[in-house]
């Protein structure tokens, strides 16, 4: 699995072993990344159910202006900080604005409100998950209208949280891997 696009383009990221994590795939990443397109440059994003670090690692390297990557395993937040420390030193530094906060991504309190949220959760817990993820991302980014959700599941799952629109899905298929986007309203 690689960084797909932006100035650390080709960076082999760290995953942890087994079944820990679910990375996205390089291709699904880079499709997330072609339509999201000059959203990406300057924003502050949330990585949540980060695991490795693959989308927010994506956005940093095509320009993000900072996040917080959530994760609350601590195999999988090892192979971040060696993903971030790689990805780093191909940009020359990180943004300061970049932290890993070890918590779960159902209960974490953000401090400051995104315009990109990525959520790839187990799949097993999205129909569990997903609601209550979702009735807490409203007023968590009630200070970013435009904020925007990017959220991987399976292709056979269908998500319609209360108070929000999927505008755009990629991918297709039974036990494929695909990305809605939401926003409010």
């Amino acid at each position: 699995m690689r960084i797909s696009g932006g100035a650390a383009r080709g960076i082999t990221l760290a995953v942890p072993r087994g079944d820990l994590v679910r990375p996205a795939t390089d291709g699904l990443r880079q499709a997330v990344f072609s339509s999201l397109g000059a959203r990406v440059v300057g924003a502050f994003f949330w990585d949540l159910f980060a695991g490795s670090g693959a989308y927010g690692l994506e956005a940093l390297s095509r320009g993000a202006a900072g996040g917080v990557f959530v994760e609350r395993n601590a195999k999988a937040v090892a192979c971040l900080r060696r993903n971030l420390d790689d990805v780093g030193r191909s940009l020359g530094s990180l943004p300061a604005e970049v932290t890993v906060a070890t918590a779960d991504a159902l209960t974490w309190e953000p401090a400051t409100a995104a315009d990109l949220v990525f959520v790839d959760p187990p799949y097993e817990i999205i129909p569990q998950a997903a609601p209550v993820l979702f009735a807490r991302l409203t007023p968590a980014l009630a200070a970013k209208p435009e904020a925007l959700v990017v959220f991987e599941m399976p292709g056979e799952a269908g998500l319609a949280p209360a108070g929000w629109t999927c505008v755009k899905r990629l991918g297709r298929g039974t036990r494929q891997p695909t990305v809605a986007f939401f926003r409010r309203g």
